[in-house]
């Protein structure tokens, strides 16, 4: 038999040390992780693949209008007339290559009562001004929407100033107010399903629902899609969560007329999530959020998304852990901060001892080296076997789920393109999960040793969980938004092509200069 080189007797040695009790249970800690997300995934597509079950009867039994009431009887006028007033105010920054296709299907619900549209922009400078005012114009005599200026937020977030000021604007009448982001795909029935939910049940507090992101080929947009497909679970309920996605948002407009809870006030000073703001206050003061299993919404992401505006996404979503309205919000964060970042590392080390296992088998087989020679405990290839049946339920797991809310976005917009999953690549998929895990505590702990980020131009500075100081300039982030790739500040911005290692570099530069601006 030959004998062993430095860099063989190197890997066996790893290979053995991956043998160890604790590594061990490092690697049957992965395939847990594995199944836990298999088994969730499970029971979301059980809740959506119900709803698709009973539209499909209702259909069967005559009722064709399915996708927008379960009872036929909803759509007499006698009815549809006793609808109460809903607002819809919808945040605008920049403009992309899908906004136009959503606000679209935002503003062409088939909501029977009364609605208006509120758009949202803090300038007439901003891009979306002059699109939005062109999609009035073309509706003009069928919807009743408007543009509002919001003006530059001094004590919050602009999101959330944007949706204040739009509260203040909302007619005198309205009962309900859907808070919708500008990426968001509506379906023709949605408000009116979210509504009926609201009248049916008094004590919800806020109505949410989810995006299934539509990735554009990029692996950034596949580690997009896989960051949000756990957090989509906590919304398959078909019922209570205590999730809260910003991206939808319906609420009783007297609760920001008397601010009950506290939730103008708690937005207001020193806001910089509005998601996370209202989840703090509902799990407060005890107030119900639900999600019915209607709410899943198409997120086609920009076919320009690359890795680096995923990095910058990455960050924002890290940096929400970092804001909070009271001492037991805050202890919440910091478990979750310290759960996921676990979970995160606790799912990638495995793939990395699986490599250095499967590294040492090839090199006994190509070299002839046999395993008393060489020390390679056995049990290494069966971990690596075990991993590999986990990593497949899990991904055969994403897929169903997937597939089935595919399923339901089709039956819901019967008139829209369909949707398919034949433009999913799961190779990426897979190559995602494991970036995306490995990434997030760096990006976690970024935000927690920095405590400011920056958002569509603008930096926030936290201080004890609230915004503190806000800086603008043109030249201070990125001229394009990282999910929609939208043009921020019109032609006169011209796009800053970074890569990803760049962005990422530059933010561990930062990592010892919190205050300094993004070049």
């Amino acid at each position: 038999m030959p004998a062993l080189d430095s860099i063989d007797a190197l890997l066996f040695s790893l290979a053995s040390a991956f043998c160890s009790p604790f590594a061990v249970f490092v690697q049957i800690q992965g395939c847990a992780i594995c199944l836990l997300l298999a088994f969730g995934w499970v029971i979301a597509s059980y809740v959506r693949n119900r709803e698709i079950k009973q539209m499909k009867d209702l259909m069967r039994d005559g009722n064709s209008f399915a996708f927008l009431y379960h009872d036929i009887n909803e759509l007499e006028h006698s009815k549809q007339v006793k609808l109460p007033r809903v607002t819809v105010v919808m945040p605008l920054k920049g403009f992309g290559e899908h906004n136009l296709h959503n606000w679209r299907s935002q503003v062409t619900s088939l909501y029977g009562g009364p609605l208006e549209f509120l758009f949202m922009v803090e300038s007439t400078e901003d891009p979306a001004y002059h699109a939005a005012s062109r999609l009035i114009y073309d509706f003009k005599d069928d919807v009743d929407a408007k543009i509002v200026v919001a003006g530059l937020s001094t004590t919050c977030s602009q999101k959330i100033h944007n949706q204040l000021v739009g509260v203040e604007n909302m007619h005198k009448d309205t009962k309900y107010v859907l808070f919708l982001d500008d990426d968001v795909r509506l379906h023709p029935g949605t408000i009116g399903a979210l509504t009926a939910e609201m009248q049916k049940n008094p004590e919800i507090f806020i109505q949410t629902g989810y995006p299934l992101d539509l990735p554009s080929g990029s692996l950034g947009s596949y580690c997009i899609y896989e960051y949000h497909m756990p957090c989509s679970m906590g919304f398959a309920t078909g019922g209570r969560t205590f999730f809260l996605w910003g991206g939808c948002m319906m609420m009783h407009a007297d609760d920001f007329r008397l601010d009950r809870y506290g939730v103008v006030s708690g937005l207001r000073d020193g806001g910089y999530s509005d998601d996370m703001t209202l989840a703090a206050i509902a799990g407060a003061h005890k107030r119900l959020i639900t999600s019915p299993p209607v709410a899943v919404f198409p997120h086609p992401l920009a076919s320009d998304l690359n890795f680096g505006r995923y990095w910058n996404y990455l960050r924002k979503q890290t940096f929400v852990l970092e804001s909070y309205t009271t001492n037991v919000n805050w202890i919440m964060n910091r478990a979750l901060f310290s759960t996921h970042c676990y979970l995160s590392w606790g799912f990638v080390a495995p793939f990395v001892m699986a490599v250095v296992h499967i590294a040492a088998a090839l090199r006994i087989y190509v070299k002839g080296y046999s395993v008393e020679e060489t020390n390679i405990i056995s049990g290494g290839l069966l971990l690596v076997s075990c991993l590999a049946i986990c990593t497949t339920i899990e991904l055969l797991s994403m897929w169903n789920l997937t597939r089935i809310e595919v399923q339901l976005c089709n039956l819901l917009s019967p008139e829209a393109p369909r949707l398919s999953l034949a433009t999913y690549n799961w190779v990426l998929v897979f190559i995602a999960m494991v970036v995306d895990n490995f990434l997030y505590p760096l990006s976690a702990f970024r935000s927690h040793f920095s405590q400011s980020i920056n958002w569509s131009g603008i930096r926030y500075h936290l201080k004890n969980g609230k915004i503190s100081k806000i800086e603008r300039s043109k030249d201070m982030g990125p001229k394009f938004t990282d999910l929609g790739g939208k043009n921020l500040y019109g032609k006169k911005g011209a796009p800053t092509k970074v890569s990803f290692l760049s962005s990422l570099a530059r933010s561990l530069a930062q990592w010892w200069q919190p205050k300094k601006h993004d070049a």
